[in-house]
């Protein structure tokens, strides 16, 4: 009867902590997304890194290579989209204006062919003013992290610093948390590489495809692509929607069409067969859990939360595989397929 009590009031403990620490980190979001994208970064830049010093490259200079590489793309990635959401945002009313017009020659021409349709309802249904203005509010968050970039960039260099020591520290204290530590490092590394390269690869074909339809902010549209392609299921549809709009605005329904053929192809290329040969089907998530987890982190991190939902999930997952008592809760997270990471004897 005690032993009962005690694991009641345990596990009433546990969740009480648990409650705590989701409330802290909510309240500290500001901080902690910044932190986050400094870790996945410096996971991303470390293989590049170990490589360099290798190579016998002084640890200082192999810094200095990898932190140039990394300001290099964020100032590239800040001039294209800084001067994009800038434009974007100016022009919001006008493409509310042309993107309704639009749409209400889409419902006229469904009458003509006898189709009743309810025009108001509809037209309340596409609010485009609040389409438009999402749009530009999600762009203007992106816009708003690069310039945390220094932030972000300074955390990312100490991360690297202790990288190649963090293992030997391990080492001192338990043999076992080193190889658990190995085993999670390990394969949230090789995730986030392969799944950075797979996104480069949609956003890339995606960027190319739209200026080939000479559709405006090509390259901001393929920066979202590679983003949200973090997000699977969802993730490339939600992608989708600001360029078909476009083309919509730019030019007709027929070309906003073929840019969702565009954005279809990639995805069933890329997404359905590409991308499960080269990833494999060891670190799945169950599409229920990639739903919740989307849901879930949103809310704690906002925008940012939501694309670093999958990984912020999988890597929770191999954590608990790696303990007897817990992977249980790993396996129910899974997809079903054998690919738990198990905790070495």
């Amino acid at each position: 009867m005690r032993e009962k009590s005690f694991r009641v009031g345990y596990a009433v403990l546990v969740m009480a902590a648990v409650v705590i620490i989701l409330a802290g980190i909510k309240a500290a979001a500001v901080i902690v997304v910044p932190f986050l994208l400094a870790f996945f970064l410096a996971v991303i830049l470390s293989p590049f890194f170990l490589w360099l010093k290798a190579k016998k490259i002084n640890d200082l200079f192999a810094l200095l290579i990898v932190v140039s590489l990394l300001i290099a793309i964020i100032t590239i990635l800040f001039v294209l989209v800084g001067n994009s959401v800038q434009d974007f945002t100016n022009n919001v009313p006008a493409y509310e204006a042309k993107l309704r017009t639009e749409l209400l020659t889409l419902l006229e021409q469904l009458q003509k062919w006898g189709i009743e349709v309810p025009k108001e309802d509809i037209l309340n249904l596409f609010n485009m003013q609040s389409v438009m203005q999402y749009i530009a509010t999600t762009l203007k968050s992106l816009g708003s992290l690069v310039t945390k970039s220094f932030m972000i960039i300074l955390t990312v260099v100490f991360m690297l610093m202790e990288i190649s020591q963090f293992g030997n520290k391990l080492a001192l204290t338990n043999t076992n948390s080193l190889e658990k530590f190995i085993d999670i490092s390990n394969s949230i590394k090789r995730y986030l590489l392969l799944k950075f390269f797979i996104s480069a690869a949609t956003g890339i074909v995606i960027t190319i495809g739209l200026k080939l339809f000479d559709i405006h902010y090509a390259v901001l549209w393929g920066l979202i692509a590679l983003m949200l392609n973090f997000i699977p299921t969802i993730g490339s549809i939600i992608a989708g929607v600001p360029a078909v709009l476009m083309a919509m605005v730019q030019y007709d329904i027929s070309t906003s069409i073929g840019v969702a053929v565009l954005y279809i192809v990639v995805n069933v290329v890329i997404g359905s067969i590409l991308d499960p040969r080269i990833m494999g089907k060891g670190l799945g998530l169950s599409t229920l859990i990639v739903f919740l987890s989307l849901i879930f982190w949103g809310w704690l991190l906002g925008p940012i939360g939501m694309l670093l939902s999958v990984p912020l999930t999988i890597m929770i997952k191999i954590a608990l595989s790696t303990q007897p008592n817990t992977q249980w809760i790993a396996v129910m997270l899974g997809s079903g397929e054998n690919g738990i990471v198990k905790s070495k004897k």
